[in-house]
């Protein structure tokens, strides 16, 4: 089982800093993104555009719940909240 990077450790090659609230921001942003621009899509008749995008933003949704899961593993182990780029 992957445990959470210890917290004050600095990133190496071999173990790399983790990412996590940053990723989260990002998929949010995704989410939003996709959807929007996708349902404008559907409403000007590019239905093939609009489906992608959709499919776009439920990607994005299941990453930002599986992020959050870890998240929430990592705080669970003792790595409390920190910063965007923790």
């Amino acid at each position: 089982m992957m445990r959470a990077q210890p917290r004050g450790a600095r990133g190496t090659f071999g173990h790399p800093y983790s990412a996590l609230n940053l990723r989260l921001v990002l998929a949010t942003f995704g989410f939003f993104t996709s959807a929007v621009l996708g349902a404008l899509a559907l409403a000007a008749g590019f239905v093939w555009l609009g489906v992608l995008l959709l499919v776009l933003a439920a990607t994005a949704l299941v990453d930002s719940v599986v992020v959050e899961l870890r998240r929430r593993a990592r705080f669970r182990e003792g790595g409390g909240r920190g910063s965007l780029f923790e």
